[in-house]
């Protein structure tokens, strides 16, 4: 079978051909081109069994394109139904052209329902008959907080998956204490979205930090290979294992997501874990997704390296040292600070990491 490249418009026809044996579907979303440059329909595919491939954003490394089987696919969606409760209509407020976006239309197809897509702003959320789910992401859910109206909506489902981004603890109790069937997903285009829910993996999947903290994941839901780059495949799948640039710890039997390796930096000798930075600073000046500062790690020629945060509003640099000090290492604390309108931020409402590093490179 061959490649689909399909927009938003055709994607649904494509997604059930795809998982009925048809031509594997390549979502295109808004750029097209970028997606045919990456998945190169022309060139026939090396896993006859592919129904998806998925072009990846590229916010924190180089775009890639994940190959994805029908019997991924499907795992996944049975894995999701089973720890909800049961089938479902689903709902996406994201965009489609990405893996949680997908997902929720492969999942429709195993249950029989036909998907809906509803605004980024949450403004509209029509419930079908019989149970109901929600994709977003958590800046989407930050905002809901904010609009009664929002809330009231978004109870009315019976799960209400946040994932693409970690969710803080605080954001988390404040959306359920307000009736929100919240349940926070970790995954990532390779495992064909979430695998982990509420820091407990999916039926079927193993999640298991190495030595490191380096998170491996064994599960059908793993895809099987990067789209015509081999050499990258076989660095990240070895032995049945995907080894993920994640790292990790299970507390209590759930799994918690520390940051990502290269989240650890030097800065004059000593070492920095920007993951853990980050969430001490959104704890005293709320995340970069509701107005707090971003903070990131930038070549320089005394430090290596140093710790700068790019802002819309809020705290000055001498209050972010001032409220950090005593807190984080003292070289962990930031030494510029560039002033946005706005964060950078991917098509799915992640921030974009890459984008606010040269921001604050520039700045």
């Amino acid at each position: 079978m061959g490649i689909t490249i399909a927009d938003d418009e055709g994607l649904w026809l494509a997604v059930v051909d795809a998982l009925s044996g048809g031509a594997a579907v390549a979502p295109a979303g808004p750029d097209g081109p970028r997606v045919a440059a990456l998945v190169r329909p022309e060139i026939p595919l090396d896993h006859p069994d592919a129904a998806a491939i998925v072009a990846t954003s590229g916010s924190t490394g180089d775009p890639k394109a994940v190959v994805l089987t029908r019997a991924a696919l499907l795992a996944s969606a049975a894995a999701t139904h089973a720890r909800l409760g049961g089938t479902g209509t689903w709902t996406s407020a994201l965009p489609l052209h990405y893996v949680a976006g997908l997902m929720t239309m492969v999942r429709a197809v195993h249950a029989g329902t036909t998907p809906r897509q509803a605004p980024s702003d949450l403004s509209a959320l029509p419930l079908a008959p019989g149970r109901n789910y929600l994709s977003i992401v958590p800046a989407q859910l930050h905002r809901a907080l904010d609009d009664p109206a929002c809330v009231a909506r978004l109870a009315a489902f019976d799960a209400v998956l946040v994932g693409g981004a970690a969710a803080s603890d605080a954001l988390v109790a404040d959306a359920r204490g307000r009736g929100i069937s919240v349940v926070t997903t970790y995954g990532m285009a390779e495992t064909s979205g979430g695998c982990v829910y509420d820091g407990v993996p999916l039926d079927g999947v193993n999640v298991t930090p190495d030595a490191d903290g380096r998170l491996l994941i064994a599960s059908p839901t793993l895809f099987v290979g990067y789209r015509l780059r081999p050499e990258l495949t076989a660095q990240v799948l070895v032995g049945g294992r995907f080894r993920s640039e994640d790292r990790g710890v299970f507390e209590d039997g759930r799994l918690r997501v520390l940051g990502r390796l290269d989240d650890v930096v030097i800065v004059g000798g000593a070492n920095v874990d920007l993951a853990h930075l980050r969430r001490i600073t959104a704890e005293l000046f709320g995340p970069p997704e509701a107005g707090g500062p971003l903070l990131v790690a930038v070549p320089d020629e005394r430090w290596g390296v140093r710790i700068a945060a790019v802002a819309t509003a809020g705290p000055t640099l001498d209050d972010l040292r001032g409220a950090l000090t005593g807190r984080v290492p003292s070289a962990a604390l930031p030494r510029a600070h560039v002033a946005v309108e706005v964060l950078p931020v991917t098509a799915t409402g992640k921030i974009d990491l890459r984008a606010a590093v040269r921001i604050a490179r520039e700045g």
